[in-house]
């Protein structure tokens, strides 16, 4: 692997991390309170799907250690919000809408996509391909999913529900991966990416 390619490789699992623990404030808020309040659960339970779809893809895809590995500790963390979501819940509706949404999307969506791309596509290059294009798609649902409170911020004309922390760090870091995907000439990476920082961009100026 190119050494400017590595190095962006490292800094982008880096900010990576810092995504995956950014709710934690949030998440510490909330076993404080006892309440999950008016937090939205989507952007936890589609960071967890995207985490294990690209955990997937790094572990398929040869030289995908660096996404690999930093997809494997975002998965294990985005499960433990999810969990202490469904907890916490503020209410019984909240908590079956929770439970709903990460059975369908983070076991029954990834199952799926799991035995649907290791027993029914045989050559690799196309698992690859299929299984990128997947990560692409849901990947724009990740970056996206924070403005799921934009309602409550303009109906309230307050950011409190809407986490500072999150929104920025995936601003960067779709910056930094958009970056990565074009010296790596990695088609899979550089569109969510690149349509994550501008979504991030968005984030960042509705919260200001």
């Amino acid at each position: 692997m190119d050494s400017t390619l590595f190095i962006i490789g490292v800094i982008g699992n880096i900010i990576s991390v810092l995504v995956f623990i950014s709710p934690i404030k949030t998440f510490w808020r909330i076993v404080r309170s006892g309440s999950t309040e008016e937090f939205e659960p989507a952007p936890y339970v589609f960071t967890l799907l995207n985490a294990l779809l690209w955990l997937y893809y790094g572990a398929t895809k040869p030289d995908g250690l660096l996404v690999a590995t930093v997809n494997g500790f975002g998965a294990a963390m985005e499960a433990i919000y999810v969990v202490l979501f469904i907890v916490y819940a503020a209410n019984h509706a909240t908590r079956v809408k929770t439970a709903k949404l990460a059975a369908a999307l983070d076991i029954g969506g990834f199952g799926v996509v799991f035995v649907a791309t290791t027993f029914a596509i045989n050559e690799l290059n196309m698992r690859i391909m299929v299984i990128g294009m997947i990560c692409a798609c849901l990947n724009v649902l990740m970056y996206g999913s924070p403005l799921a409170a934009m309602k409550t911020v303009i109906t309230t004309k307050s950011v409190e529900f809407m986490p500072f922390f999150l929104s920025f760090f995936l601003f960067l870091n779709g910056g930094i991966w958009a970056t990565y995907a074009v010296l790596d000439r990695d088609i899979f990476l550089g569109i969510p990416n690149g349509i994550g920082f501008i979504l991030g961009t968005i984030q960042l100026i509705i919260y200001a």
